[in-house]
């Protein structure tokens, strides 16, 4: 263990946090960051921590909204307990795409998605799709204002836009919130649905990545335990500020800024990666 592996860990725990619940893809910005400062451990390890590490992340929606998710809290009444019932639901049938297909389909999406070039073309792809959808006149009468009011017909409709997100750079949180508003919801439901879909996807995802790397026969040795730990904290506590600016973000701005962001991302990982191919 060294202090400046412990840092490289402090800065991904810091982009993770950051970039998982904006709609800017956190899987393009890890694997640019990661290329950068080159984490000095074995691939299969880095495999593993860029994806657990999103167990802080997710565990920051867990604080955050632990009232609004929680159908036994006593300061609830019968109605809004039926409806947190109700939301989990519908937040589980929306789970069922990835369930399915994400089990089925994530060796071969990892052996053949996973580059820079595809992460490039899907970070510029959706950069272009929420800079169109915000031009067009898709969102201004939204039939879901809050996050309860959505159906489970849609519920299950945002699942499926998800599988997108199996391609890397998409972004899971981008495709989610991008399908929603489509399917008429607000930008402040679409964020809030995409944060709680996040729960179990990303609990499942890691739980896979931690079966697979021990039924490979690998094991954490004692500073790898520690920097996925210590990823993992960092990614918590950036992650709910990244949350509560997002939320206020949208209360007063579209998200055409984001769509301009992850184009330029886009021309600037596929620019260092074509640069290092041909230097190579």
């Amino acid at each position: 263990m060294t202090l400046v592996e412990v840092l490289k860990i402090i800065v991904l725990g810091i982009v993770e946090g950051f970039t998982e619940w904006l709609p800017i893809s956190s899987t393009g910005h890890m694997i640019l960051v990661d290329e950068i400062i080159k984490l000095n451990q074995p691939d299969a390890f880095k495999d593993v921590f860029l994806v657990v590490i999103q167990l802080g992340a997710i565990l920051a929606v867990v604080v955050m909204y632990f009232h609004k998710l929680n159908p036994f809290s006593p300061s609830k009444s019968s109605r809004q307990r039926d409806a947190t019932w109700s939301l989990w639901i519908k937040i589980v049938i929306a789970c069922i795409p990835a369930a399915v297909l994400g089990l089925l389909l994530d060796d071969w999406m990892e052996a053949h998605l996973f580059n820079a070039y595809v992460v490039s073309a899907a970070l510029i792809v959706y950069g272009v799709l929420f800079i169109v959808l915000e031009n067009s006149s898709v969102c201004s009468n939204p039939r879901f204002n809050k996050v309860g009011q959505i159906s489970a017909k849609t519920a299950f409709l945002i699942g499926m836009v998800q599988l997108l997100a199996l391609i890397p750079g998409t972004s899971r949180s981008g495709s989610t919130i991008l399908g929603a508003m489509v399917l008429g919801c607000s930008r402040g439901a679409a964020a809030e649905f995409s944060f709680f879909l996040g729960i179990p996807v990303m609990f499942g995802a890691s739980l896979l990545k931690l079966v697979k790397y021990f039924v490979a026969g690998n094991v954490f040795t004692g500073p790898q335990v520690f920097y996925t730990i210590l990823g993992m904290l960092i990614a918590f506590v950036v992650s709910i500020y990244s949350i509560q600016f997002l939320m206020s973000y949208v209360r007063k701005h579209d998200f055409k800024c984001f769509g301009y962001y992850r184009i330029i991302l886009g021309v600037i990982v596929l620019a260092y990666f074509g640069i290092t191919a041909l230097a190579s």
